[in-house]
């Protein structure tokens, strides 16, 4: 698979040490959103050595680079996803924590309206739903 944080890196001129291309690797590799503890222990399981410390300054310097974007999904610890030039909302499943990825063109139409009804050009925004499986 092809490591696209890493590329990411080299074009931004971020200094790629082997800890950091191992996380690099880990969270190209990623479906979902890990948070640090989570990408800590994906890792160790390529090298033992590396310490949560190194993780966290990893996902802080690839945060800063603009390489992996930060969610504050209300109430849990900070959760990362590569960062992409397509835009998606999400929903959080307030049970399980699990995250999901979605785009509504109805719903992005609807807020271009609103803030041209409130006299804004929309120039950037985050959705964020959360909810409960509905139990059938």
């Amino acid at each position: 698979m092809d490591n696209d944080i890493e590329s990411k890196c080299i074009k931004q001129g971020v200094r790629l040490t082997d800890q950091r291309k191992l996380v690099a690797k880990v969270m190209s590799e990623s479906k979902d959103h890990p948070d640090v503890d989570e990408l800590h222990r994906r890792v160790s399981k390529l090298d033992a050595k590396i310490s949560i410390a190194t993780v966290y300054r990893t996902v802080k310097l690839f945060d800063e680079a603009g390489i992996i974007a930060k969610h504050d999904f209300k109430g849990n610890k900070a959760r990362y996803e590569q960062a992409t030039q397509e835009h998606h909302d999400h929903l959080i499943d307030i049970n399980t924590g699990e995250i999901t990825e979605f785009v509504n063109e109805d719903i992005e139409k609807l807020q271009k309206k609103v803030a041209e009804k409130l006299g804004y050009k929309l120039v950037d925004h985050r959705l964020e739903l959360y909810g409960s499986k509905i139990k059938k």
